[in-house]
This record gives structure tokens, sequence and C-alpha cells, in this order.
């Protein structure tokens, strides 16, 4: 569904991303893991063409390395950045609809209202409260609750788990592998927690300064001693 070859960003005269080349197949949770710094962030807002790159990105196998950011969106392949970023002064059922700017389809678009209520009962209770007022894991859940009102085929999410709880954490985590089983939606995970990454994905990479490490199946990289060793805070 995403291949990605040869990814190469520069911040001025800094290699962020040294070539970096991996993929996403339809249905998959694949998260990239690795300490801060290491390219993660990069990696996406590069497929989102926030920032310029070299190599190739290929989605359903169109070419859409530097595509216009809206009309990536458009073809199905939505990003929640880190931080949440939502429209503070909106109310929570706004921010909603403005994932939806870009659709047609009335009728589906209610239904996927009503969805994202389901899954975050929370946002329901409160869509009339401004999003700046809520807490963080309700603004993350409202995050990524617009996202699904674009009709994704892949959502990249970044860093999720940033400043939460670790009882919220799990909560929005759960609802992740959730969508992925029960809608199928295929899932690009950037996650400083490597923990939680590896035990929610299907498939994981591990970056370091820009470039990829290891790779593998999630499980066996949870249980490889080189990664629970730099990652997981275990000897």
């Amino acid at each position: 569904m995403l291949k990605v070859k040869d990814l190469e960003v520069y911040y001025g005269g800094i290699h962020a991303l040294k070539g970096i080349s991996f993929e996403v197949k339809k249905g998959q949770i694949v998260t990239l893991i690795g300490s801060n710094g290491a390219g993660k962030t990069t990696t996406l807002r590069a497929i989102s063409n926030l920032v310029k790159s070299k190599g190739s990105i290929q989605y359903n196998g169109q070419e859409i390395t530097n595509m216009h950011s809206e009309k990536i969106v458009g073809l199905g392949l939505v990003h929640v950045p880190e931080g949440r970023k939502i429209f503070t002064a909106l109310t929570v059922e706004e921010n909603l609809m403005m994932g939806a700017y870009l659709r047609k389809d009335k009728e589906k678009i209610e239904e996927d209202l009503q969805y994202v209520y389901e899954l975050f009962p929370r946002l329901k209770e409160r869509t009339k409260q401004y999003g700046g007022t809520l807490s963080g894991g309700e603004q993350q859940m409202l995050a990524i609750g617009r996202a699904l009102m674009s009709a994704p085929k892949l959502l990249m999410l970044d860093e999720p788990s940033m400043g939460l709880a670790p009882i919220v954490v799990e909560e929005i985590f759960k609802s992740i592998k959730e969508l992925n089983e029960k809608t199928g939606l295929t899932v690009l995970l950037v996650e400083q927690n490597a923990n939680i990454a590896l035990q929610t994905a299907d498939i994981g990479y591990v970056i370091e300064t820009g470039k990829i490490v290891f790779s593998g199946n999630a499980n066996e990289l949870l249980h490889d001693d080189r990664v629970r060793k730099a990652y997981l805070g275990e000897e």
C-alpha cells in the first residue's frame, strides 16, 4: 500500500534521513520506533509533503513524492501530527467536521461521525465543548477522530502517547487496534514508547540517526535483546 525507497531529507546542512526504505501492506499496523531525534517524525512529514524529500514514495502504486499535501489526503493517506494540532477555538464537533471538508458523501459523513463517537464516547459527551478545554487524552482522541472523518485508507499517527498518563495511553492504543481489526484500516505508527508500539504492531522498523537499523515481525523485535536494551530500558 505504501512503499518508501531511499528517502532522504535535509534540514539545511543537517542530513535528517539517510536513504531509508520500508513498506506498509494493506491491513497492517506498521511501527517506526527509535529515540528522540532519530528521524521518525521527519519520515511522516516527508510522506505528507510537509518537508521536501528525495527518493521515492509510492501509495497504491502511485508516485506521491512531493505531491501537494491536500491531494495526498484526498487519496486517503491521512496524518495525525505530533502534538495533536487540534483547533482549540472550535468545538469538538466542529473539529471533527473539519476532517471531512474534502468529502461530498453527506450520509457517510454522518455515519462516520457516529462511529467516532462510538469509538471515543468521551467526545460524544463533549460535542459542544471547545477543543482547548479538553484534557490531553481527549485532545488526542479528537485528533484521531478528526483524521477518521477524512475517510482514510492509511492512517499515519505521530507519537499518540506523547504527554499522556499510562492508563490513557492504553486506551488510545486499544482504540488503534480496534480500528485496525474491525475496519481493516491500515496504520503507520511513529512512537517513542517502543514497548506498547511493538505490542500493537504487526511489523516494526527501528530508526537510528536517519537510518533503519533493524526490522521485522513486531513481536520478535519486542523480544530482541538489542532492541530491549536500547529502547525498552532493559539490560
